[in-house]
Order: C-alpha cells, then sequence, then structure tokens
C-alpha cells in the first residue's frame, strides 16, 4: 500500500522545542517507570533525570498521569489538517496529515510512544484517562472539520466522520500494541484510513 504524499512542510522552531523538551522528560519517565514501576517513581526523580526543574515539569505536564497521556500531536495533526489543499476531500486530508505528523515525529519517538501506550493499557486509571483524550480529539477533529467544509460542528455528518476516524485511530492503535510495534503505527493509521475510504466493504 503507497503512503500519502509528505508535504515536506516543516513545524516552527518553537514548536519543535517544545515536543523536544516534552519528549525527553517522557523518555526518562518511561525509563524510571520500567526500571521502578509506576507507582514508585516520583515526579522529582523524573525531573531531575531530565535535567529540567520541578516547576518545568509542570509546565508540560500537570500530573504524573500526564506525562505518560498528554503529547503534542492533536493539535499538529488539526493544523496539518486545515493546510492540505481545499480540492482533497476530508478523509485524503486527514490521511495526508497523519502521514506529515508521523513523518515529523513519530520516526523519532515511535519506540517510547509504543511503551507509553502500552502503560495506559495496562493501567485502568490511564487507560480511562485515554479514552477522555480521545473524546477531546474528536471534538478537536468536529471543529476543524467544520472549519474546513464550512459546515457546522453540529452536523451529525460532520460528527460522524470525527468519530469514524477517532475510532479507526482507536483501533489502530490497540492493533499496534497487539504486534508489539512490529508494523509501524503510521503504516496501520494508514490502513484502517483507507478502508474507512473503500466505505469498509466486509465480504466473507
Amino acid at each position: 500500500m503507497s503512503s500519502p504524499p509528505h508535504t515536506g512542510q516543516p513545524f516552527g522552531l518553537r514548536e519543535r522545542k517544545k515536543a523536544r523538551t516534552r519528549r525527553t522528560i517522557q523518555e526518562h519517565a518511561m525509563r524510571l517507570f520500567a526500571e521502578q514501576g509506576y507507582d514508585a517513581t516520583t515526579i522529582e526523580q523524573i525531573a531531575e533525570a531530565a535535567e529540567v526543574s520541578p516547576s518545568t515539569f509542570f509546565r508540560y505536564f500537570p500530573t504524573k498521569e500526564d506525562v505518560v497521556i498528554q503529547d503534542d500531536y492533536d493539535p499538529m495533526i488539526a493544523e496539518a489538517y486545515l493546510r492540505q489543499p481545499a480540492s482533497l476531500s476530508p478523509l485524503e486530508a486527514v490521511r495526508r496529515a497523519m502521514s506529515e505528523v508521523f513523518a515529523e515525529i513519530f520516526a523519532e519517538d515511535e519506540q517510547t510512544i509504543l511503551r507509553r501506550i502500552q502503560l495506559i493499557w495496562s493501567i485502568p486509571a490511564l487507560r480511562s484517562r485515554q479514552v477522555e483524550g480521545r473524546m477531546a480529539g474528536m471534538a478537536m477533529l468536529t471543529a476543524v472539520t467544520a472549519e474546513r467544509t464550512g459546515r457546522s460542528a453540529d452536523d451529525l455528518e460532520v460528527r460522524v466522520f470525527a468519530g469514524a476516524v477517532v475510532g479507526a485511530w482507536i483501533v489502530a492503535v490497540e492493533r499496534w500494541i497487539e504486534l508489539e510495534g512490529a508494523t509501524p503505527l503510521a503504516a496501520l493509521m494508514d490502513e484502517v484510513l483507507v478502508f474507512l475510504g473503500r466505505g469498509m466493504p466486509l465480504q466473507p
């Protein structure tokens, strides 16, 4: 299956620096969680390992749960989605936007993301927070799809579109975990979006 084209447009320096700091904190947090366990690891230990102050930690992550749950990807996907050519369908625009974000960020960060998602799925409180986050992601996608199409964010079809994409995203992530990262998340996400675009045929 061919990948959607990458426009090559870089993200801003400020966004890159913020994402790099966030990634550094998360990498050290995930290492400490693996070594000591999630419950035994403190915010002070994470900040010290990442060579930032606790106050800097809290600028990026309000709680220890958030160091596992939060990322910058939804806003980056929204930005990339809105700048796709108007001639593209919403689904193809989402597909290309996700390809851009995966190419820019996930290539550097995929193993850390995998460890984060595995931890989230193993701890009920984190998994619950992740579901809340996907609901917020669906609201974001609804809003930007309404903006892109000139329709209302209350439009049922706009909301169904956003729900279908987010549902497909969740399934792709679950399959990624099942495969223990053997297939890149970008490839799985592209596969499920292509399936949506084909009308989800389910012939025997």
